[in-house]
């Protein structure tokens, strides 16, 4: 087994836990990651955009260092614990919150560092704004005050104001609680984002906000100073003030800043000003006083990376909008061509509806003039019925008449038949006597009379057998009639059979009464 293969095996990842001000997050970060690729994990995890602002702070002997984004992590001074703990604080701070603060994330992440940093004496804080800031901080929390559930006593738990601010006073925490209360009942409507950005507000009017101090000297036998790093630029402070600084250099007057071994060098852009230079004891605090003076710089830098992921993920959001464009511009031509044969399809097919439609009009039409035709038809069979009823009434009455004749004609005949069998009893009686009493006269008259009487017979004989014929005639039209209306129409219109049997009857009792009347005058011709 050669040597190499009992070398220990380097691991590919590491731990780092990072702590923001309300979270803590634990990742796996690989061997050959960058303080940027943890830095911008870090800001993904929590959704943060505004990335300038902040920054991954580590601890390393007595002082701390912010972890450089273009170094690998492990290549730093970061401690070789595992896992190894950094802190997500924000290393610059905006001279105007209210117009550089715009993501809600970023505003709380600010609000919970400044309320710390001012509890924890960082910042310095009069007590009247202490308790101000405080009543903000219970807004921010507790939301619209309300007596019936903030009962006195409900901020025992909180930390709300800075200890000095509770040892400058004698009073009692229920006295303090008395006196946030009232200022926290005139918050109402407020919500927690207003709140905490009214808190933030406040407290950039303060002379430490934003300042990061750090120890040094003027020359090497010099007593101690402080150098104070802000947004406005470098101040220099007695140790015993860090509200009012002895000399100040904004960052719009420095031309250049170098620092050598512990000697640190500010160059004023007027070059008739005299070079302040200062000792620090430890050299770390040098490479820590340098990125601080830049946060323009660094804002600026992270608009440069954010400005080129964004272009890059607008040229793949381009190159794959060109790519679904053509997919489109396919799909549109084939739903064109597939259109276009629709649209040929239901030009056909509006041609065959309007054919059907002008077919079915003219079948209307038809439909409308056979309904006409019919409907005079009906007209006419109901007028041609109407019209048989009234005949048939009418020959009804005249069966009426007849049947009336009828019966005297039987009266006259009974009469003559009597007055025959007198007469015939009234020749046997006289014998042949009453016959020579006529005279040759009478017997001419009589002879006369007898052959009107006959040729009047034969008149009418023959006028009762023209009516015969002329009945017969009607009878057979009305049943001709009859057969064709109801083959044209339908309709089963008739003369009721009762009404022509009487009127046969009465026909026939008509002939009957005339022949009756034809023997009587046959009997007196013969006589």
């Amino acid at each position: 087994m050669s040597i190499l293969g009992l070398k220990k095996k380097q691991p590919k990842t590491f731990k780092v836990k990072v702590s923001t001000m309300d979270a803590e997050m634990e990742f796996s970060c690989e061997v050959k990651w960058k303080g940027k690729d943890l830095f911008d994990l870090v800001c993904r995890t929590i959704g943060l955009r505004e990335t300038w602002f902040f920054g991954l702070r580590y601890t390393v002997k007595d002082t701390y260092a912010w972890l450089k984004p273009d170094k690998q992590v492990l290549d730093q001074e970061v401690p070789k614990d595992s896992p190894i703990t950094f802190h997500f604080l924000a290393k610059f701070f905006p001279e105007k919150v209210e117009d550089e603060l715009v993501q809600e994330i970023t505003q709380h992440l600010f609000f919970l560092q400044v309320k710390k940093q001012i509890l924890d004496e960082e910042i310095f804080c009069s007590p009247e704004a202490s308790v101000l800031l405080a009543s903000y901080a219970v807004q921010a929390k507790y939301g619209d005050y309300d007596p019936n559930f903030h009962k006195p006593g409900f901020l025992a738990q909180d930390e709300l104001l800075p200890k000095r601010v509770l040892m400058q006073y004698q009073m009692t925490p229920d006295m303090w609680e008395e006196k946030i209360t009232a200022w926290y009942a005139e918050h109402r409507n407020i919500t927690r984002d207003e709140a905490e950005m009214e808190y933030l507000k406040i407290a950039q009017d303060l002379e430490m906000y934003g300042v990061s101090y750090f120890s040094i000297t003027q020359n090497k036998r010099d007593t101690e100073l402080l150098l104070g790093v802000d947004a406005q630029g470098l101040h220099i402070y007695s140790p015993n003030n860090k509200l009012s600084p002895n000399k100040s250099f904004p960052w719009s007057g420095i031309r250049n800043i170098s620092y050598s071994e512990k000697e640190f060098t500010i160059k004023p852009l007027d070059k008739k000003k005299e070079v302040f230079k200062f000792y620090s004891s430890q050299l770390r605090v040098n490479k820590l006083v340098s990125p601080n003076h830049c946060p323009e710089a660094e804002r600026a830098k992270e608009d440069m990376e954010r400005r080129l992921f964004q272009l890059q993920d607008e040229a793949r959001m381009a190159n794959e909008a060109l790519l679904r464009s053509e997919e489109t511009a396919d799909l549109l031509a084939e739903k064109a061509q597939i259109a276009e044969e629709e649209a040929k399809l239901l030009a056909h097919k509006a041609a065959e509806a309007e054919q059907e439609r002008q077919r079915l009009e003219v079948t209307a039409l038809k439909t409308k003039e056979e309904k006409r035709l019919m409907e005079q038809k009906m007209r006419e069979a109901e007028q041609l019925a109407v019209k048989l009823v009234e005949q048939s009434e009418r020959r009804l009455k005249e069966a009426d008449h007849l049947k009336q004749d009828l019966n005297e004609a039987k009266d006259a005949e009974r009469r003559a038949k009597e007055s025959f069998c007198c007469l015939s009893c009234l020749l046997c009686f006289k014998n042949m006597s009453f016959v020579m009493d006529f005279k040759d006269s009478d017997m001419k008259r009589l002879s006369m009379e007898i052959e009107r009487e006959r040729l009047e017979y034969m008149e009418k004989s023959k006028h009762l057998q023209d009516q015969l014929k002329e009945l017969k005639s009607e009878i057979e039209s009305l049943k001709l009639e009859e057969q064709q209306q109801a083959g044209l129409y339908s309709l089963r219109i008739c003369v009721p059979q009762k009404t022509v049997t009487v009127f046969l009857f009465c026909r026939v009792c008509l002939l009957q009464r005339n022949s009756a009347y034809m023997a009587q005058m046959a009997f007196y011709e013969e006589v």
